[in-house]
């Protein structure tokens, strides 16, 4: 089962929507390889996306953090509005919080993935503290440090831990 899902990744590279995404940034003449990350999952309670350059104003001193209970993948298909919050990298000032009431979210439960209420005492509540937005703020600024560029960081909160499971280059700059 591993070594099928291996493959699946490697092949993933050569999709129709992969070559075009590349063709269309000029990227068809680099490089480019997949490396496959076996790992466990996560059953988060709290997960979400940071972009460490503010996507729509593009100020290089921003970070925008969304948070959704559950699994990522309900903010990553757009199923639910995050909250988000702004945060100014340099001084991890909190510059912005939008509470967003959530309706649902993913949970895995059985082995599948099922979408579920939220409890009536959370729909209208912030994700995460404001401490565990500081957190998150200087794992991910030191995460664009690494790999000396903006990155789009996709992460989880179980049982009070934070986890990073992806980043990557934010390349629509």
């Amino acid at each position: 089962m591993v070594l099928k899902n291996v493959k699946k990744c490697w092949a993933s590279l050569y999709t129709p929507r992969a070559l075009f995404y590349r063709i269309e940034r000029k990227m068809q003449r680099k490089s480019v390889s997949v490396a496959v990350v076996v790992q466990k999952m996560i059953q988060s309670e709290v997960s979400g996306i940071c972009f460490t350059v503010h996507p729509i104003t593009k100020d290089k001193n921003q970070m925008i953090i969304e948070a959704g209970y559950g699994l990522g993948e309900a903010i990553v298909g757009g199923m639910i509005t995050p909250d988000s919050y702004v945060v100014e990298k340099d001084s991890l000032v909190i510059l912005d919080i939008n509470i967003s009431e959530q309706e649902k979210m993913i949970v895995k439960k059985d082995n599948k993935n099922k979408i579920i209420p939220v409890p009536k005492s959370k729909k209208e509540k912030q994700k995460l503290t404001n401490k565990q937005i500081i957190k998150l703020s200087k794992i991910v600024r030191n995460i664009e440090k690494h790999y000396k560029s903006p990155q789009d960081i996709e992460w989880a909160l179980e049982k009070g831990k934070l986890y990073v499971v992806q980043s990557r280059p934010i390349t629509t700059l």
